[in-house]
């Protein structure tokens, strides 16, 4: 469900199936690795894609200030340790899934495909079930932060929540059916990354989900969305070679790229909408600053290099989003 999972600056433009590769994927999966210096820490850095952290932090701020404004009604005070105890889950899971993504595209033979540096596992230069298991350590990490707060919350069904988020986690790539390889990634991104991040941020705060909570998890959601999008419209070419038939290779370029502004711009509608209500929410429209130009680079955008500063400017916008109207909503 990684919305970004395949984020690297590249100086290679996407001109369709890689000189001296097959076609077929489990052929693609044997093919002699590239031969670089031994495997450095800052190879391992670079698997955790930090650049994705954004869509993990966006919906942990927005939904806990929902949740600390639902507090305010009642007089009682905010639980600062439940939020970082929320962000500890959502940074996990959202490093979890992109080294998982990593092992699973590469054991399959995607990566075989990629216009971008090679990934740990596609590379052949650290094994698989390394990788495997320094993903299943960032979940493990997310269900102990989880537990606890179920345990301060006591709200125990909340167990089911976070087992469905890891779940989603794994299949988006991974198993022999992943939802990511059926055009079904940005529905999953749009709910996990979105209702489900936010709403549960504002859930354990306060123990109840308002309406600012949902329409804020729908905003955050759709730009992560966005953010799925620009990725896989950029290996668009090379994810048709691999198999893997993304919502971008299903509908074609063109409509990828209006759903993209569609997805980065709706939003902020919502944001005009709160504006009548909460006058601050205004603010929140210079996220604009970084959404309109990433618009124009991905509607006229032709190489890798100008995919990943539309990332980079979504992810921004996600942050800013985010930050900005869980403020609003807090103070």
């Amino acid at each position: 469900m990684n919305p970004s999972a395949k984020i690297a600056a590249s100086k290679t433009p996407s001109k369709g199936r890689p000189p001296g590769r097959s076609g077929n994927p489990a052929k693609a999966a044997t093919a002699p690795a590239v031969q670089r210096g031994p495997i450095t820490w800052r190879d391992w850095v670079a698997g955790a894609r930090l650049r994705t952290l954004p869509l993990a932090i966006a919906p942990v701020a927005l939904g806990t200030g929902a949740g600390v404004l639902m507090l305010s009604f009642v007089d009682e005070p905010w639980h600062p340790w439940r939020f970082v105890l929320a962000l500890i889950v959502a940074l996990a899971l959202q490093v979890g899934v992109n080294y998982a993504n990593d092992y699973s595209d590469g054991i399959r033979g995607t990566d075989a495909h990629r216009v971008g540096p090679s990934r740990l596992t596609g590379s052949g230069l650290v094994p698989p079930k390394r990788v495997l298991a320094v993903a299943l350590v960032f979940f493990g990490i997310a269900a102990v932060a989880g537990l606890v707060l179920v345990v301060l919350t006591q709200q125990w069904w909340l167990l089911a929540v976070g087992a469905a988020a890891i779940v989603a986690a794994w299949f988006y790539t991974g198993g022999k059916r992943p939802y990511g390889y059926s055009g079904l990634g940005e529905l999953f991104v749009f709910v996990f990354f979105g209702l489900v991040a936010t709403a549960g941020s504002a859930f354990v705060q306060a123990l109840d989900v308002n309406l600012e909570a949902w329409t804020g998890g729908a905003g955050v959601g759709l730009i992560a969305c966005a953010v799925l999008m620009a990725n896989n419209l950029r290996d668009i070419d090379q994810d048709r070679a691999a198999g893997k038939r993304t919502l971008s290779v299903l509908v074609g370029p063109l409509v990828s790229r209006i759903l993209f502004a569609v997805f980065l711009l709706l939003p902020f509608g919502l944001v005009v909408f709160w504006s009548f209500v909460y006058p601050t929410a205004t603010l929140v429209l210079f996220a604009l600053l970084a959404a309109i130009p990433a618009c124009v680079i991905v509607g006229w955008g032709r190489t890798p290099r100008e995919f990943v500063s539309a990332l980079q400017l979504a992810s921004l916008t996600a942050l800013a989003y985010g930050v900005g109207l869980g403020l609003v909503f807090a103070l």
